[in-house]
């Protein structure tokens, strides 16, 4: 909590400097001219001061007046604050933290605005010429070596390494800031492919459950006209089916459309029906008679030992047959359609096949029913293939795995 505050008064302070950028930097100048103007009156116990008593004043004036073009010229601006400070060293004047505060300001600007290498070059040089010339002023005589040499070098070397901590402060907020932006981005992006994918699902679902009804309803009710007058019987057992094709039909399109009105927390209308659990090759034989109805004769065949599916792969198995044969119902001249199941090690052969004079593909390319088809196939990790026999009619072949790859999109088989 603490570091959150001082973050965050450190990010107003430097607001604030960035609007009013002159005005900070003219308080700080005659604060550091203070500050100045205080050491050069400054002596060693015992020792004489400079008889030059104006001599601090001007030369620590005309630095920290350099200090006005820190922001544009930073190396210019050490190069004329540092002479100025070695001049009133050479003065004799004591050599103290006040005197080279001037200095030490201009040191720590060029650390914060410009690269590693130009700090490292000026402030080497700088440390270097004040150390000499503290070492060889007269004011200095009173201390040791040592400490002529130490003390200059440490007082020096604390506004480079915190200019250096700024720098890298503020290119770590940098850093935050974009991988921000850059995560927003990202966020928005994924939305709206989830929102794609979402509708690319639904109309897939939507175009299933209307096309393959209102075909076989389309099938049943030309097949009722045809033999309406030679055959009454047969005609009022379709006429039959056709109720429950539309029964059927409303029920899946209410289940499919209920969906989309419940809310995020699952809870749908307190007053709508229970929604019916999604689709499967357990109802293959409610569609093989479906299909049957309306004039097409479905056989069936299993191969291997039939194992248990997951949700979205029986649901998609269930929609690949039923849209395959719609399209046979629908734009194939044969009157006999075979589906084969096989059940080989961990995935699952479906072939629906035809033996019509004309391939069962829709349109020559203008609809979507194989193009459904193998997005659905592809959307849990398996393939398809759809085109004409050599021998003649058409066929759909899809392998799909028992259980859908983990990079598979959750919204295909999770329909209540």
């Amino acid at each position: 909590m603490t570091t959150t505050l001082e973050r965050r008064y450190t990010d107003r302070l430097e607001e604030f400097t960035a609007r009013h950028a002159f005005l900070v930097d003219l308080t700080m100048i005659l604060a550091l001219m203070g500050c100045a103007t205080l050491g050069g009156s400054l002596t060693l116990p015992g020792a004489d001061p400079p008889d030059q008593d104006k001599t601090a004043t001007v030369l620590m004036g005309l630095a920290c007046l350099s200090l006005l073009k820190h922001r544009t010229h930073p190396r210019s601006t050490l190069t004329v604050t540092t002479v100025c400070t070695v001049a009133a060293i050479a003065q004799g004047y004591l050599l103290t933290p006040l005197l080279l505060a001037p200095l030490m300001a201009a040191l720590y600007w060029l650390a914060t605005s410009t690269d590693r290498r130009t700090t490292r070059a000026y402030g080497i040089t700088t440390m270097v010429a004040v150390t000499i010339a503290a070492v060889l002023a007269d004011s200095m005589d009173h201390l040791s070596l040592v400490l002529r040499t130490i003390g200059p070098f440490f007082w020096l070397l604390l506004p480079l390494a915190a200019g250096r901590g700024t720098q890298v402060r503020r290119a770590y907020l940098k850093a935050v800031q974009a991988r921000a932006e850059h995560a927003e981005r990202t966020r928005e992006e994924e939305a709206r492919l989830r929102v794609t994918e979402e509708r690319m699902r639904i109309a897939r679902e939507l175009h299933d459950v209307v096309a393959h009804h209102m075909a076989l309803a389309n099938a049943q009710a030309g097949t009722a006209a045809h033999l309406a007058l030679t055959s009454p019987e047969q005609t009022q057992k379709i006429l039959t089916d056709l109720t429950g094709t539309t029964s059927s039909a409303l029920r899946e399109l209410k289940a499919t459309l209920g969906l989309l009105r419940q809310d995020d927390s699952g809870d749908g209308d307190p007053g709508s029906p229970a929604l019916e659990p999604s689709p499967g090759l357990g109802r293959l034989p409610e569609l093989v008679s479906a299909c049957e109805s309306a004039g097409l004769e479905v056989t069936v065949t299993t191969e291997g030992e039939p194992q248990p599916l997951s949700p979205g792969v029986d649901l998609t198995a269930f929609r690949i047959v039923q849209e395959a044969l719609t399209n046979v119902s629908k734009h194939a001249a044969a009157e006999a359609a075979h589906v084969r199941l096989s059940y080989t090690g961990s995935r699952l052969l479906i072939t629906v096949t035809n033996d019509g004079p004309t391939a069962a593909e829709p349109a020559q390319g203008r609809g979507f029913g194989v193009m459904g088809m193998r997005e659905r196939a592809v959307s849990i990790g398996g393939e398809l293939c759809a085109g004409p026999r050599p021998q003649g009619g058409f066929e759909v072949s899809t392998a799909l795995p028992l259980q859908p790859l983990p990079s598979t999109h959750p919204a295909e088989g999770t329909t209540p």
